[in-house]
């Protein structure tokens, strides 16, 4: 099972790397059904659509529900390249997923091991088991990567206003 925990991520990590490409904060997320079978994936797509609920894992939810025909998706597994934020927490919840599998930690908006660890609070009907770290260093290189290039271009911008 570590090598596919590894595969589903290198997946995730591939399209968050797409994301990047296209000027979208590179999160990106893999839904796996316990068989081993990719469900669904996504990367954000929050700029593309003007959404500021286009993240990568409800995009993903929404996805595998479609093709599972079915809300419920606790035989489920979400990989996803950053710790998911509020929202994607409870989509998360909701959607009853039965593992979750993240990258890099977010200090600031991450909402399952930092902030307000909502898949940790025992009165949720469902428990969603965590597994943080997978791969995290290339991810966060993604992302540093991601926003030193965009801080770049804001300074060529900037430079050329003036």
């Amino acid at each position: 099972m570590q090598s596919h925990k590894h595969d589903f991520m290198a997946l995730a990590i591939k399209n968050a790397k797409i994301a990047a490409k296209k000027g979208e904060v590179p999160i990106a997320a893999v839904i796996v059904h316990k068989s081993g079978e990719i469900i669904a994936q996504a990367h954000n797509q929050i700029e593309k659509n003007n959404n500021p609920i286009a993240h990568a894992e409800i995009i993903a939810i929404q996805k595998a529900a479609q093709k599972k025909n079915a809300w419920r998706l606790n035989e489920c597994d979400l990989y996803v390249t950053l710790e998911p934020c509020n929202m994607c927490a409870g989509a998360i919840l909701n959607a009853r997923i039965r593992r979750l599998y993240f990258a890099a930690f977010d200090k600031r908006a991450g909402a399952v091991v930092n902030g307000n660890a909502i898949l940790h609070n025992a009165k949720h009907i469902h428990a969603t088991e965590v597994y943080a770290g997978i791969r995290e260093t290339e991810a966060q290189d993604i992302l540093k990567s991601f926003f030193q290039s965009l801080r770049q271009k804001n300074k060529h911008k900037n430079k050329a206003i003036a």
